[in-house]
């Protein structure tokens, strides 16, 4: 990788065994805070306690970005002058708009309509007097201040896109839909129910605190425990290493197809987002299609695991399952599907084996998964040397990075719907949500270890390394050029984390096929689509190997739209790629370690590590 982690980790392509693992004896220490380093492990502790105060945030990064904004609006008289000429404007259309409402004593339509996914203003109560008004004027001020904060010369890109994102966090904290006193149907309901909803809202309230607090997960989440309500598709652990547990599912069908699928998902959260609730179980729906399926659970990493890297994920992940997978079925190619990071890491994997000439492999899917960042949507709004440094000085001090350090990060990308709404909703309106299975796996977060977050953050999403040919894997560059397996790529319409554009980067790769599914949905509610899901639809289309590239716009514009779940689509295309189907065998019992203990049933172990 291009960057060294903090401390004298072991080199980034060792070849240390599944036993030979970091452990807390093998980690080193902090320098100590006199002598020697001591100046640099003062910065970082200093770095780290404010970070406990930011959620992780760079101010250095924010005041970095205000700045250049700031100097640069300050030498633009011209801008300056479009901007007050944009208020006085906007100031008479509200003006002429309420005299309008007022001679015609009903009200007129909007001057100002909310952006099409802003579902704060839609009710009926919003539209007459004076609520109209006050959120019209709100959004009117809201698209001033984005005026204000795009387009200023000089302004470098990222800097112009973290001020806009900033200035819209504080605007909508201070939307009228979040009070009491400027919200009409708030105001209706307390009216409604003599104020009974803001004594729940309090109950809910301090229900909330106290549970954060204690570090105990949401209310309703304790009805989805793995293997009880959630990850119930039988099957059993067949290979365990310290990073890892394997499992592979048992067969629904008399036959099968030869060839196994090996599913990586991403190890920022629990495994089971792809086996879910019975019916939305991406993993039963295969097996009850005649597919072998291995799943990786991931461990849930602690201090004792800081100095693990992306080597170590790599090859004690990927690689190892590949093995463990080979002497189950010998003989048999597996088809590889990763989802989130995991797709990413599966990525490097199959490149890297291109390379070697190792051929275990027989397609590549990729679901909702990058190889390419340098379009990698609102996330790297928190991705610059500043802010990396930052969070590694956070990660330094305690060994990993925190669930909810990470979650609040996700959870600003869409603020108005996962914080400001529910908000309103629980302390307010005093209603709870009914908890999903979706929801409860969205609270089961796991940690990362310092070591593979810092070198994830700098060699994808800072420097890009994997798609410009400068990754390293043993010592030697990968170049996804060399992939020539059948691809199969899935973006989501409305993924904040995985964008599809960025996702379709994939097909600028000519040396293999590439068949490109863009899905309705988000980055888990996309994934999670299963057959009768209503209102889903999807686009897909294959491009042949030296096929002309087709840009996303004028692609999603000429690929017509299918109705109803993508899974089928993916189905059949690995069936068509797996073998004719054969007679279903029953998993051997598994053991591990010298001592030969009995490896549990799905879904393990690892997934229920708190």
């Amino acid at each position: 990788m291009t960057a060294t982690p903090i401390g004298r980790p072991a080199p980034a392509n060792d070849q240390r065994s599944a036993a030979a693992l970091p452990t807390v004896d093998s980690v080193d220490p902090p320098e100590p805070l006199w002598g020697g380093l001591g100046g640099e492990a003062i910065d970082r502790q200093v770095h780290a306690s404010i970070a406990r105060l930011t959620m992780g945030l760079s101010p250095a990064s924010l005041a970095e970005a205000f700045g250049d904004w700031a100097i640069h609006l300050a030498i633009s008289p011209g801008k300056q002058a479009q901007l007050v000429q944009k208020a006085v404007r906007k100031a008479v259309r509200l003006w002429l708009h309420a005299c309008e409402c007022a001679a015609t004593g009903a009200a007129a339509g909007p001057c100002i309509a909310p952006l099409p996914q802003d579902r704060r203003f839609v009710g009926a109560p919003w539209q007459a007097a004076p609520y109209s008004m006050i959120y019209q004027s709100f959004l009117l001020t809201q698209q001033w201040w984005h005026n204000a904060t795009t387009g200023i010369p000089g302004v470098s890109r990222h800097h112009e896109a973290v001020v806009s994102f900033v200035a819209r966090q504080l605007l909508d904290v201070m939307s009228p839909s979040n009070f009491l006193a400027s919200n009409p149907e708030l105001q209706a309901a307390t009216l409604r129910e003599g104020g009974a909803n803001l004594r729940r809202g309090a109950a809910n309230l301090l229900a909330d605190w106290e549970r954060t607090m204690a570090g105990r997960p949401p209310v309703g989440t304790e009805a989805f425990r793995p293997g009880e309500t959630v990850a119930t598709t039988p099957g059993k652990v067949v290979w365990r290493n310290e990073l890892i547990e394997l499992i592979r599912y048992a067969p629904s069908t008399e036959a099968v197809h030869p060839e196994p699928v090996l599913i990586v998902p991403a190890w920022i959260m629990k495994y089971y987002i792809l086996d879910l609730s019975p019916e939305n179980s991406l993993v039963r729906w295969l097996v009850g299609r005649g597919h072998t399926v291995f799943m990786i659970s991931w461990r849930n990493p602690g201090p004792e695991q800081r100095n693990l890297g992306m080597e170590d994920y790599r090859r004690l992940g990927v690689m190892a399952a590949l093995d463990a997978v080979e002497r189950a079925m010998p003989g048999r190619r597996v088809h590889a599907a990763g989802y989130c990071l995991g797709g990413t890491l599966l990525s490097i994997a199959a490149a890297a084996m291109a390379r070697d000439g190792d051929d275990r492999l027989a397609s590549l899917t990729l679901l909702a998964a990058q190889v390419d960042f340098t379009e990698a949507g609102e996330l790297t709004l928190f991705i610059d040397e500043s802010q990396v440094r930052f969070l590694e000085d956070m990660m330094w001090e305690q060994g990993y990075l925190d669930t909810r350090q990470m979650a609040g990060a996700f959870q600003l990308l869409r603020s108005n719907d996962l914080i400001w709404s529910r908000m309103v909703r629980d302390y307010l309106l005093g209603e709870r949500e009914p908890v999903t299975d979706l929801m409860a796996w969205n609270a089961d977060a796991t940690r990362m270890p310092y070591r593979m977050h810092s070198e994830y953050l700098r060699g994808l999403f800072l420097d890009n390394d994997l798609a410009e040919g400068r990754f390293m894997v043993d010592g030697r560059a990968v170049s996804l050029a060399d992939i020539r397996l059948p691809v199969f790529a899935v973006g989501t319409e409305r993924d904040h984390v995985a964008p599809w554009r960025s996702v379709y980067k994939i097909t600028t790769h000519p040396a293999a096929e590439v068949t490109f599914l863009l899905t309705s949905g988000g980055h888990n509610a996309g994934i999670v689509s299963e057959p009768g899901h209503p209102h889903r639809h999807y686009r897909v289309s294959t491009k042949a190997p030296g096929d002309v590239f087709v840009d996303p716009a004028t692609w999603e514009a000429a690929t017509p739209v299918a109705e109803g779940s993508w899974w089928p689509e993916w189905q059949a295309w690995l069936a068509a790629r797996s073998g004719t189907p054969v007679a279903a065998e029953p998993i051997a019992a598994a053991s591990a370690g010298r001592a030969r203990a009995v490896l549990p049933d799905a879904p393990g172990s690892y997934v229920l590590q708190p």
